[in-house]
C-alpha cells in the first residue's frame, strides 16, 4: 500500500520531527510512505473572512496539485467522521482489498482546508471535536496508521 500524507507547512519543532521520523521508520515494514509538504500561505495575524478564504484557496490549490487522480483521499477535518483505531484499520484493509492501494491523507494549514479539497476527498475524518495544531496532527496520524496496520495483522500493540 502507498500512503501519502499531504500537509501544509514545514515542521519546526524537533520533538515532532523525531516522532514523525520514528513512526515513518516503523511504517516502512507495512507500506510505502511519502510525506509531501506544501508551502503555507503567508498571512497576517488578523484577517477578514475573505482573506482567510483566499489563504485556504491558495493552500488548497497546492494540495490538489499533489493529489493523483487514482488516489483515495481522506481529508482530516473537524467536521469529519470520528473513527476508532479499529475502524481506520478496517478501512485501510477494505481499500487494499478493493484495489485502492493509493491512499492520501490530507492535513490543512492553521485555517483548515479549502472547500475544493473537501469536495475532492472521498471521506472526511476527524480525530476530535477539539482543535489541534496541524503539525501535531501529522504525528498523531502516523501513529494511528501504524496502529491500524498492527491491528489488521493481529500484532500486539498496547491499547
Amino acid at each position: 500500500m502507498q500512503i501519502s500524507i499531504i500537509t501544509v507547512g514545514k515542521l519546526k519543532e524537533k520533538y515532532l520531527r523525531e516522532g514523525i521520523a520514528e513512526y515513518s521508520k516503523r511504517l516502512s515494514a507495512y507500506c510505502k510512505l511519502q510525506i509531501i509538504e506544501v508551502n503555507d500561505e503567508k498571512a497576517p495575524e488578523e484577517m477578514s473572512t475573505a482573506e482567510m478564504e483566499q489563504v485556504k484557496r491558495k493552500e488548497g490549490e497546492r494540495i490538489l496539485a499533489q493529489i493523483k487522480q487514482d488516489q483515495y483521499v481522506i481529508a482530516l477535518a473537524i467536521e469529519g467522521q470520528m473513527w476508532s483505531s479499529e475502524k481506520l484499520s478496517a478501512e485501510l484493509d477494505r481499500l487494499a482489498l478493493h484495489g485502492r492501494s493509493q491512499v492520501a491523507f490530507v492535513i490543512g494549514g492553521s485555517l483548515g482546508l479549502a472547500d475544493t479539497v473537501l469536495k475532492r476527498a472521498n471521506v472526511l475524518l476527524s480525530f476530535s471535536k477539539m482543535t489541534f495544531p496541524h503539525q501535531l496532527v501529522r504525528l498523531v496520524l502516523l501513529e494511528q496508521v501504524y496502529r491500524g496496520f498492527r491491528i489488521s495483522r493481529g500484532e500486539p500493540y498496547h491499547k
